[in-house]
């Protein structure tokens, strides 16, 4: 690619870019959320028409008008964001639009059989006729790279693969890119774990702000070498000191259970503590988050909040105690992506901000524009759909809509998926500044390091079960592996 420019509602997303890629490398491609990063992939993908600039394939000038014409070209690309389609099956997502055909039709046993085929190289055992509604965000992300391995790709872009994956479902993803890279496949490789860069990528090259600042190979550069290259700017330590003060409970659990998700939990949480909670896919920690949220039915226990029994029927309950969930999926259950930045920040707060049944706009905007700055989000116009905004911003926005209605229990779900090391740091010092408040905090997350960096505690769930709790001067990687797997 030489010189490729976009510009979207007059910001220009990519500025005279260039970028090479060889056969059988893996490529990291870094820069900090709107540096450009999936732009410049969409417009491999045929998502997008660059403005200016030219792509060769092969030594041959191409023109990749859509994502037909890229798959054609041998183009896969597994999004950030899934797309997946949840009402079909696993094998109707993974071969859809190239199902295999007997006889005029669509033979169904041939296409389950390749699709238990190529999600056992993924190490997932799952039935391929099962809906994809039906399965974890961790296993979906599993079907999106199954389906772009399904078309043979020799060009193959992940963007953030493992960001809901555990530690030992990467290293199976790892060891998988390995072999592509064996046969000759090209891989681009875009992720903010910036410690399993150095497993698997050849060269790196970091846009900044829509432009090329560097391509070079992975010897001899360190992890905080590359993230100042990402922002700029010197990094000061990612993790902020961890919360030493804690009020009363602010939420007490005694036997919590809801079948088949889990059962029999028992955790409490003090005002101005975070609480971590770590566990393989599948082991029950987002439906128990679920579950307090009102969004399950829970069959037995007792939940106290603030000393006094809980009783939350629905998320609008939820809300109405002070309870906040930012979920792990920021697309399917997070955001109204077609509705503002602002609609979307002061959703759960209406009640609060209106009068006599009308929102109170100057209020409104005022609260807005107060968490656009606090949270640094990159947004030239609140009014504009928040789909238009790099996945690390939405994120952000979901945070800020928690923060306007005045929350005092946060359950925050992965929260740091897909955002750069300039934007984590941020979110782990406002996250620390609402424990310093006496707000709750539970972090569900899939890296460890997350959770040993910021948690004062960390509970380990196996299959819907505690399994053990650790409190930060003896909690490690390996310990909390071991418990996760159930040893």
């Amino acid at each position: 690619m030489k010189a490729v420019s976009k510009t979207f509602y007059g910001v220009k997303a990519l500025d005279t870019v260039d970028f090479s890629l060889e056969a059988g490398e893996v490529h990291a491609l870094l820069g900090e959320n709107g540096a450009g990063k999936s732009t410049l992939m969409k417009i491999i993908a045929g998502i997008y028409q660059p403005d200016n600039g030219e792509i060769t394939l092969k030594g041959r000038p191409v023109h990749i008008a859509s994502p037909a014409v890229s798959q054609r070209l041998g183009i896969a690309i597994i999004h950030q964001e899934l797309n997946l389609n949840p009402y079909m099956t696993v094998a109707e997502n993974i071969f859809m639009g190239r199902e295999p055909r007997k006889l005029g039709f669509v033979d169904f046993k041939k296409m389950e059989a390749d699709t238990v085929r190529l999600l056992e190289q993924l190490g997932l055992m799952i039935d391929p006729r099962a809906k994809v509604a039906s399965l974890s965000i961790g296993e979906q992300q599993i079907v999106e790279i199954a389906k772009a391995l399904s078309i043979n790709a020799e060009i193959l872009i992940m963007d953030e693969p493992t960001a809901v994956l555990t530690d030992r479902e990467s290293d199976k993803l790892f060891a998988l890119i390995h072999r592509l890279k064996n046969r000759g496949v090209a891989i681009i490789y875009i992720s903010h774990r910036l410690s399993e860069l150095k497993l698997i990528c050849d060269r790196m090259t970091v846009l900044r702000d829509g432009k090329h600042v560097i391509t070079r190979p992975f010897d001899g550069i360190t992890e905080r070498e590359i993230a100042n290259l990402m922002v700029g700017r010197e990094l000061k330590e990612l993790y902020p000191d961890k919360p030493s003060k804690f009020g009363e409970n602010i939420l007490q659990v005694e036997d919590l259970t809801c079948e088949p998700y889990f059962r029999n939990i028992s955790f409490s949480l003090k005002q101005g503590e975070i609480l971590g909670f770590a566990g393989l896919i599948g082991a029950g920690r987002t439906e128990l988050a679920s579950a307090l949220f009102g969004d399950k039915r829970i069959q037995s226990g007792t939940v106290y909040y603030k000393g006094s029994r809980l009783h939350v029927k629905s998320p609008i309950d939820a809300v109405r105690y002070g309870l906040g969930f930012a979920t792990e999926d920021r697309k399917q259950s997070g955001l109204l992506l077609d509705m503002s930045v602002t609609q979307n920040t002061t959703l759960p707060s209406l009640a609060g901000i209106s009068r006599f049944g009308f929102i109170r706009r100057k209020m409104e905007n005022r609260l807005v524009r107060e968490k656009v700055t606090e949270l640094k989000i990159k947004a030239n116009q609140v009014d504009r759909a928040v789909k238009h905004l790099s996945g690390g911003n939405q994120q952000k926005v979901v945070l800020a809509k928690w923060l306007v209605a005045e929350t005092e229990l946060f359950f925050l779900d992965e929260p740091t998926r897909g955002i750069d090391v300039g934007a984590r740091r941020e979110i782990y010092n406002l996250i620390s500044e609402l424990a310093a408040q006496g707000k709750g905090i539970i972090v569900i997350s899939s890296e460890l390091p997350e959770l040993l960096g910021l948690c004062n505690r960390i509970i380990v769930m196996h299959q819907g079960r505690v399994t053990g709790e650790l409190d930060h001067t003896e909690s490690t990687e390996e310990k909390i592996m071991a418990l996760a797997a159930g040893v």
